[in-house]
C-alpha cells in the first residue's frame, strides 16, 4: 500500500478547483479532479500535474444528480486501487459548485433546489460516504464565499447554502476529530475567474467597484485561493481545525 497523500478535488478541472488541484500537486500531493462536462478542459489540468512528475487522474461528476453519488464513490475507490495501489485517500476538497446572480424576489423552487443539491446536500453526503476510506490525518476543505460574511445583493440563495456548509465544517471538525480527521472552511471574496458566466472579468463596472472595496484594490484571482487551500493540506496546518479563514484581501473589512 502506497503511503502517497491523495487529494479528492471536486470541480478540479477550471478556475479555483484547477488551481487548487495544481498547487496540491506542486507541494507533492497525487489528485483525483473532478468535471461536470468539461471533460477536455478536466485533461488539460490533468496533464500540467503529470508535467511536473505528479500523478493525476480526472473522473466525471455532476453535484446537481444526487443519485449518481453511490456510483461515483465506487469508481473513485476503483481508480485509488488501479492508480494507487491503495483503498484510501487523504484530503477532499468540496469545491464544485455553481453560480446565479438572481434577485431574491425571483428566485424560483427549481433553482433553489438545483443550488441546494449541487452546494449542500451532495457536499454533505458525498463526505460522509468518503470518511470511511480516508486516512487517519486527512483533511476536509469546503469552499465557501465571503457573501456569507457581507451581503450582495443576488446571492441570497447561493450564500445561504455556503452558510450551512460553514456550520457543517464545524460539525464536521467535532465529530471527525476522534478520527483524526481535521475540517476547515476556505472563503474567496470576489475572484476573477469564468465562474458565474464570468461575471467579473466580463463586467469591468462591477471589477472596478468590488476592487474599490479592497484594501488592496483589487479583485482576486484563481491563484490566490488555491496556494491556501494546499497549505491546509499540510503537517504545518494540522493544529488549523474548525475554522473560517477568508482570502479576500480583506474586502468590506
Amino acid at each position: 500500500m502506497s503511503d502517497q497523500k491523495i487529494a479528492l478535488v471536486t470541480g478540479g478541472s477550471r478556475g479555483l478547483g484547477k488551481d487548487m488541484a495544481i498547487s496540491l500537486a506542486h507541494r507533492g500531493i497525487d489528485v483525483v479532479l473532478t468535471y461536470r462536462n468539461k471533460e477536455t478542459e478536466a485533461l488539460e489540468t490533468v496533464k500540467k500535474i503529470n508535467a511536473f512528475g505528479r500523478k493525476a487522474i480526472a473522473l466525471q461528476l455532476d453535484m446537481g444528480n444526487f443519485q449518481t453519488l453511490d456510483a461515483f464513490v465506487k469508481q473513485l475507490q476503483q481508480t485509488l486501487q488501479t492508480n494507487w495501489s491503495s483503498n484510501r485517500f487523504d484530503f477532499l476538497i468540496n469545491n464544485a459548485g455553481m453560480g446565479a446572480t438572481i434577485p431574491f424576489l425571483q428566485v424560483t423552487e427549481q433553482l433553489f433546489d438545483e443550488f441546494l443539491n449541487v452546494h449542500f446536500k451532495s457536499i454533505y453526503f458525498l463526505t460522509q460516504k468518503c470518511i470511511s476510506f480516508m486516512n487517519e490525518g486527512g483533511r476536509i476543505i469546503n469552499i465557501s464565499t465571503g457573501t456569507t460574511r457581507f451581503s450582495n445583493p443576488g446571492y441570497s440563495v447561493y450564500a445561504s447554502m455556503k452558510g450551512a456548509i460553514e456550520v457543517f465544517t464545524k460539525y464536521l471538525a467535532k465529530e471527525l476529530g476522534a478520527k483524526g480527521i481535521g475540517a476547515n472552511v476556505v472563503a474567496p471574496g470576489p475572484v476573477e475567474t469564468d465562474f458565474n458566466s464570468a461575471a467579473i472579468r466580463s463586467n469591468p463596472e462591477m471589477k472596478a467597484r468590488l476592487s474599490s472595496l479592497s484594501p488592496l484594490g483589487r479583485v482576486g484571482e484563481a491563484g490566490d485561493i488555491g496556494g491556501v487551500v494546499a497549505f491546509l493540506c499540510t503537517p504545518e496546518a494540522a493544529w488549523i481545525n474548525g475554522q473560517r479563514i477568508e482570502v479576500s484581501g480583506g474586502i468590506n473589512v
